[in-house]
């Protein structure tokens, strides 16, 4: 049987958190799905974690990297072979709640929309790390290409519409030149407007280096998407800027969201 959603995780030396991530696809509420584990070329006992969750549920499937690629590269592969109508993402560190995927689908479906996010939850072994993201009601690429609301593990898109989309082979940031390239088709990226997800933050975290982040998205703005420097720079200042205040200042944080949500105000 053809599974209706396809869930897309890469793995490298995952083995602390692994477990508890794949745990949390087995347990969703939703079944029509089929998890595809991108170990890229592990060095510790992430493929043996892979490899006892694939016993246990034939739903699971490893693609087996000899040579580490990175993440984008790996979420490809991944994304090349899906059988899915739907594309899902979740990496190896991060855990779904139990009904996010039976909520996202049914939302996808009833309102006829092909590429969704949710809200989330940030949590743990970082000072301040345990923190509420939220994000805007709908987004147009205008609104996303001045700052990224959307995370990484909350995303669903239709392939239906528009195809498969593939990340650009970047260090960083990739989900974020993915959005923007997918919302260049889709006219709008919805919220599904629950926090469904929950991002793990801690010392090996990419994302920590904010140097390699602020870099990174510069990167993007000027060289794939073409934007002038000096817009890049601001754009890019601007996201810094938000980012400390989502996790710092959540009133603020409200404030600017009700402000993106009021320049597009349609509702489904």
């Amino acid at each position: 049987m053809i599974p209706e959603t396809t869930i897309i995780t890469p793995i490298y030396n995952a083995e602390e958190f692994l477990e508890e991530t794949l745990q949390s696809i087995l347990d969703q509420s939703y079944s029509h799905w089929e998890s595809i584990l991108i170990n890229d070329n592990s060095t510790d006992k992430s493929l043996n974690i892979a490899n006892k969750f694939v016993a246990l549920d034939s739903r699971f499937k490893i693609i087996n990297n000899k040579v580490s690629g990175g993440a984008a590269k790996a979420r490809n592969s991944g994304i090349e072979i899906a059988e899915g109508r739907f594309i899902a993402f979740l990496d190896s560190d991060d855990i779904w709640a139990k009904d996010k995927l039976e909520k996202q689908i049914k939302y996808m479906k009833i309102n006829a929309v092909g590429f969704t996010y949710t809200n989330y939850s940030q949590f743990g072994d970082v000072v301040n790390s345990n923190v509420n993201i939220l994000a805007p009601k709908k987004l147009t690429y205008s609104q996303l290409v001045k700052a990224n609301y959307i995370g990484c593990l909350t995303v669903v898109y239709d392939v239906l519409e528009f195809g498969k989309f593939y990340f650009p082979l970047t260090k960083k940031r990739h989900d974020f030149a993915l959005w923007l390239s997918m919302l260049k088709q889709f006219d709008y990226a919805y919220n599904v407007d629950e926090s469904l997800a929950n991002y793990r933050v801690h010392g090996n975290s990419l994302s920590s280096n904010k140097k390699d982040a602020f870099q990174s998205y510069f990167y993007i703005l000027h060289n794939i998407e073409g934007i002038n420097k000096i817009t890049s720079i601001c754009y890019t200042v601007r996201f810094s800027l938000l980012s400390i205040i989502k996790k710092k200042y959540p009133s603020l944080y409200r404030l600017v969201l009700r402000r993106v949500d009021s320049s597009s105000s349609i509702v489904l």
